[in-house]
């Protein structure tokens, strides 16, 4: 009698867990791939969306057993380079509350979406090397922007054969909900003189950008970067967009000429100069991050070919030659980092 009872209580139990909806995993809990489809034209992305102005789609998401979910959401382009420049413009995306619940993108409703540039076979190769310098900046730097990486099935409306394309992408963390997640909240529009900003996060951002050869950016004028202040005394940088790299290094990248460089993959120190002792300790905490950048590497390569993959990690070699020699890191850094006098200009 006491096995039946049993037999009927877990029978109970089980019946009634498989009707309780499952609780989602996190969009930014996983390292794993997510697969998505949209379906929108491109044309009436570009045309009819703005800063403010978003229109109508939907979203697909596709389990791995093919089964699909479907939210309606809202979508416009963002940026300047890339939205004049690509055939894909980066995104925003919003999904309503009532939409997001029980989903993998409760908490996080809005969101920057990045695709490929161009419609290139290779284009993926340059995607999944930028994806991997977020991956890299979380190594560094405490202060950094969640990411998930996307594989995203592509239906533009404005293609006559009406062909989907694969593609990778990934999507970034609201500037509020990163805010949310360190107890701050983003300075937008204000002019923040960068040697106010907090020494250690700010060396090790400038490290990091100095790292994946990244000059495109300015904490004072928020070019490529958000502020978020801790407090009333702490304020921080949040750097993002790292297509226009030495990393990365894509067809359409440009430097600024008024900077000393002729290629993204030459290397420039950006940031300003701080205590030495304290420069000299951040090159250590990185240098003793070495074997952790390059397994980092290691587990991204999947998401680019292996010429480009021994291109990122011969690049990330030459940074850390470059920090072993007391002779380079004395000229190329500390003999290098901008004047306090220079905090004022981009």
């Amino acid at each position: 009698m006491k096995n039946r009872l049993l037999s009927s209580a877990l029978f109970l139990l089980l019946c009634l867990a498989n009707s309780m909806p499952a609780i989602s995993q996190g969009l930014f809990e996983s390292d794993e791939p997510m697969a998505i489809e949209l379906k929108f034209s491109i044309k009436q992305l570009k045309s009819e969306t703005d800063d403010s102005t978003f229109m109508d789609s939907q979203l697909f998401m596709v389990a791995a057993d093919g089964r699909k979910d479907t939210l309606d959401i809202e979508i416009r382009t963002r940026g300047n380079f890339r939205l004049e420049n690509c055939f894909y413009p980066p995104m925003r995306l919003k999904i309503k509350k009532k939409e997001a619940d029980n989903t993998v993108f409760k908490g996080n409703r809005s969101l920057k979406l990045v695709l490929p540039c161009s419609k290139a076979k290779t284009a993926d190769n340059f995607l999944g090397k930028e994806y991997l310098a977020y991956q890299l900046y979380e190594d560094v730097a405490e202060y950094t922007f969640h990411t998930r990486l996307l594989r995203v099935t592509l239906t533009d409306t404005d293609d006559k054969k009406g062909e989907s394309v694969e593609v990778l992408g990934f999507f970034i963390e609201d500037d509020d909900e990163v805010a949310d997640r360190f107890g701050g909240k983003i300075l937008d529009d204000k002019k923040i003189i960068p040697t106010l900003m907090e020494d250690t996060a700010t060396v090790r951002h400038d490290f990091f950008q100095m790292m994946i050869g990244n000059t495109d950016w300015s904490g004072l004028f928020q070019h490529n970067e958000k502020v978020l202040m801790l407090d009333e005394k702490t304020i921080v940088p949040l750097a993002y967009d790292f297509d226009m790299t030495g990393l990365v290094n894509p067809p359409y990248a440009q430097v600024n000429n008024n900077i000393g460089i002729e290629r993204v993959t030459d290397r420039l120190y950006r940031g300003f100069c701080r205590d030495p002792q304290l420069m000299q300790a951040v090159r250590a905490e990185i240098l003793a991050k070495e074997s952790q950048i390059f397994k980092t590497i290691e587990t991204n390569e999947v998401y680019f070919d292996e010429s480009n993959a021994k291109a990122c990690r011969q690049y990330i070699k030459g940074f850390f030659d470059l920090l072993k020699s007391d002779k380079a890191f004395e000229a190329q850094v500390l003999g290098a980092c901008r004047a306090n006098s220079a905090a004022q200009s981009f």
